[in-house]
């Protein structure tokens, strides 16, 4: 049964506006710049399509998603593809906080931590479209105080934008009520190959080169931080900073296997960029030689997750933009990468680390969230 996109059309109506563009057939509002073409939904704010040139000037599509809109609210697994999670992303642990020594609790959804503020959280509300045009597009959503456990009311705006190559996110938040957490976070998943390329459709192919993260936070089987903050060092597991690396780099590594926790092989961490580096430089770069396509991430965050897809049961289709005739459409194992820009996971719980002022936000107090990815070829 397919999904009303009346609810995607009276969301935008209900802001006053006058629409450009309009949402198509599927719900989805398309943006147009020179070299890039993205589509979007209210469902969780959601990025469903995204088109870049790849190195012979073919059009891919390098972000995961379904054909049909109307999965995004129904499907059991809800993967959080290419969404905003909040109002706190990532991990909560055992789900409590303290706010002036007031204990919060939260939904457990995650074994026994919340992942992402619980199954109520912000990828799983219809937002409204409070204006677009050909090239940007804002959302915003009104989150009740306790809806996820949470003291205070947040209101929050996402703009997405872009311009020559370049894809734009931008967050704002407030709570005007009562002190709480905010931390968002875009969560992407890629696959530059767009799945084109035959007979391998993993991601460890993929390059990843982040010059400035050269910290790890240490994570227990439940991949939720200890509490140690350690020195990457020169070609461990977690070194991405010391040169470009494949993603499966390190996969002959005895540790390689477990390395995320409870039998995830791969990736699912939370990186720490150095205090002192520009925020307008590049934080993270990935890349692939088949495609030819490279990603630049900027980002005013102070760290970064990134996951390998470790879940995926190789049941789900990638999109009919995707892949390449005669082959099966389904994603395998490690076959995608999450990277999520956001502040240190689980930082409400460590005031140790000096995140509270980052993380806390009360009446009075913005919380500001941009990064931008530009596109490219290797070697362009």
């Amino acid at each position: 049964m397919k999904y009303s996109n009346f609810l995607w059309a009276s969301t935008f109506a209900a802001a006053n506006v006058s629409a450009v563009p309009t949402p198509d057939a599927d719900g989805k509002y398309t943006l147009e710049a020179e070299g890039i073409k993205a589509q979007f939904i209210p469902y969780a704010a959601t990025l469903t399509n995204l088109f870049v040139k790849d190195k012979n000037g073919v059009e891919r599509d390098v972000v995961l998603g379904y054909d049909n809109t109307s999965f995004y609210p129904v499907d059991p697994g809800h993967p959080v593809y290419n969404a905003v999670p909040g109002r706190y992303a990532n991990r909560i642990g055992k789900g409590t906080f303290k706010i002036d020594n007031v204990t919060y609790t939260t939904v457990k959804n995650d074994g026994p931590n919340t992942l992402h503020s619980g199954p109520n959280n912000w990828s799983y509300r219809v937002w409204e479209v409070k204006s677009a045009s050909d090239k940007s597009i804002t959302f915003h959503l009104s989150d009740p105080a306790n809806s996820t456990g949470m003291p205070g009311r947040v209101e929050v705006d996402v703009t997405y934008s872009l311009e020559k190559n370049k894809w734009k996110i931008v967050m704002d938040a407030t709570s005007p009520d009562a002190k709480t957490p905010i931390q968002a976070t875009q969560h992407t998943y890629f696959h530059l190959d767009a799945f084109a390329k035959p007979g391998n459709r993993s991601i460890w192919n993929h390059t990843l080169h982040m010059p400035h993260a050269r910290r790890v936070m240490e994570a227990d089987a439940n991949a939720l931080p200890t509490g140690v903050i350690a020195n990457v060092s020169k070609g461990a597991i977690d070194d991405f900073w010391t040169a470009p690396h494949q993603l499966g780099f390190a996969s002959g590594n005895k540790n390689f296997e477990d390395h995320c926790g409870g039998g995830c092989h791969g990736y699912n961490g939370n990186w720490a960029f150095d205090g002192d580096r520009d925020k307008s430089d590049i934080a993270a770069t990935l890349s692939s030689a088949w495609s030819g396509i490279k990603a630049d991430l900027r980002t005013n965050q102070d760290g970064i997750v990134i996951y390998t897809c470790n879940w995926n049961d190789g049941k789900t289709e990638f999109k009919s933009t995707q892949g390449i005739k005669g082959q099966d459409k389904f994603i395998p194992r490690d076959g995608c990468v999450a990277i999520e820009a956001q502040d240190y996971v689980d930082g409400i719980n460590h005031p140790e680390w000096g995140r509270l002022d980052k993380q806390l936000f009360g009446p009075g107090q913005k919380y500001h969230w941009e990064s931008s990815w530009t596109f490219g070829v290797i070697d362009d």
